[in-house]
């Protein structure tokens, strides 16, 4: 099981922005900022669900490619507002909200690109 992860990004204000809206139809929000002086070096955003955080935004260069992250959706709708929302904040559509039968029976995802080329998903695995 994965605690948490770490994303570098170009713009960390410009991130901050999009994921708060993004991530919001998934119950998913702002747990906490780090400082400079905190962190020994930039602004970390940490996102999470109530006081958890599991996802790390820093500003710096990208070490690697684009990675995928997928962020588990409670309902269909919940999937379809985390698709409008991204849209809405400045993503790429990589894949409108719909099942994705090879993906499982019951699979219902939608997929975006973040500002810094981050390949995001929303999945829910309940039937409609």
């Amino acid at each position: 099981m994965i605690d948490h992860i770490g994303l570098i990004v170009s713009d960390v204000e410009r991130s901050k922005t999009f994921y708060s809206q993004a991530l919001k139809p998934l119950g998913i929000g702002l747990v906490k900022t780090v400082s400079p002086a905190e962190s020994l070096a930039h602004t970390r955003y940490l996102f999470g669900e109530g006081k958890k955080p599991f996802l790390a935004l820093s500003e710096g260069e990208h070490q690697s490619g684009p990675m995928h992250l997928a962020f588990e959706a409670m309902s269909h709708e919940a999937v379809d507002d985390f698709f409008a929302a991204a849209m809405a904040g400045g993503a790429r559509d990589n894949g409108q909200p719909g099942p994705r039968p090879s993906y499982g029976p019951d699979y219902y995802g939608a997929f975006v690109i973040d500002p810094d080329g981050h390949n995001l998903e929303a999945a829910c695995r309940k039937p409609h």
